[in-house]
């Protein structure tokens, strides 16, 4: 009895034990399972890309671009070109242009005796005559340099005109030579005060005239008076006008344009510029050398 006793004893504490054992697995995998259902699961650590950035979008300003030395001095050097080439071809462009516009600048200013060509004074009521206002007399001068093999008179001597009053004169020119010449003529007018008002609707001056082995032409002159010279105080005792011409052999300068074939001293004088100061600059200086 005292063995079986025994032997239930020993039973009863192993029941007890295992008891207690299994009772505190469960209180712990109910704890756990509640601090499962609590605790916050941690987020993803990110991970480290070697990708381009993304492009900048909105109004973020763009990144500098620096330029190579190499790009500064190519570009420095392609404005030093455009600059330079812009002065060359400004420089060529007057010195072709410089005769023309000093033939204009004289004939719309009537500078030294140029008579006005092409003024825009040929209205058809500027081109009647003043009948009440006294008649002005025009002298015709012809002069040909010594080069010239030609003959060159002028068909009448003068003509009596009023101011606002059109009136025609002829030149005669022949070739006395044996071989084909080109002439060009410069003009003037004297006195001086006259040339703004002494226009021309036609002429031959400044204009290539070629004349065959003995031929002759009759060259004519279309011109009038305009009648504002009666408004000039400068003008009121004017009654003789003196037009002179001087023919010349024509030769192509370095430009291909016609000039005359002449010293600048008997060109400048058959412009009238000898009277200037300017005119006669060259020649003075020509002779204290």
């Amino acid at each position: 009895m005292s063995f079986l006793r025994g032997i239930g004893i020993q039973s009863a504490r192993q029941f007890a034990f295992a008891s207690r054992q299994t009772y505190y697995q469960q209180a712990w995998r109910m704890s756990c399972r509640r601090h499962a259902s609590t605790t916050p699961t941690p987020a993803p650590r990110p991970t480290t890309t070697t990708s381009t950035p993304p492009p900048l979008t909105g109004n973020a300003p763009p990144r500098p671009k620096f330029k190579t030395r190499e790009q500064v001095y190519r570009e420095r050097n392609q404005a030093l070109f455009m600059y330079t080439s812009a002065v060359i071809l400004f420089a060529v462009g007057a010195s072709y242009a410089a005769v023309p516009l000093y033939r204009m600048f004289c004939a719309a200013t009537g500078f030294a005796g140029t008579p006005k060509v092409g003024t825009g004074r040929f209205e058809p009521e500027r081109l009647v005559p003043v009948e009440n206002a006294r008649r002005i007399k025009v002298h015709f001068n012809a002069d040909k340099s010594e080069q010239l093999p030609w003959k060159f008179t002028p068909q009448q001597k003068f003509v009596n005109v009023l101011p606002g009053e059109s009136s025609l004169a002829f030149y005669t020119a022949k070739n006395d030579s044996e071989q084909d010449i080109i002439g060009i003529a410069t003009y003037n007018v004297t006195p001086d005060r006259v040339a703004p008002y002494f226009s021309k609707v036609e002429c031959f001056c400044f204009e290539e005239q070629k004349l065959l082995a003995g031929e002759e032409i009759d060259m004519p002159l279309l011109f009038f008076i305009d009648k504002d010279i009666l408004e000039d105080p400068a003008c009121r005792n004017v009654q003789d006008v003196v037009l002179s011409y001087t023919f010349f052999r024509a030769r192509r300068n370095k430009f291909g344009h016609l000039e005359p074939d002449a010293t600048d001293d008997a060109v400048q004088s058959s412009l009238g510029f000898d009277k200037f100061e300017h005119g006669s600059s060259s020649s003075s200086s020509e002779k204290s050398s």
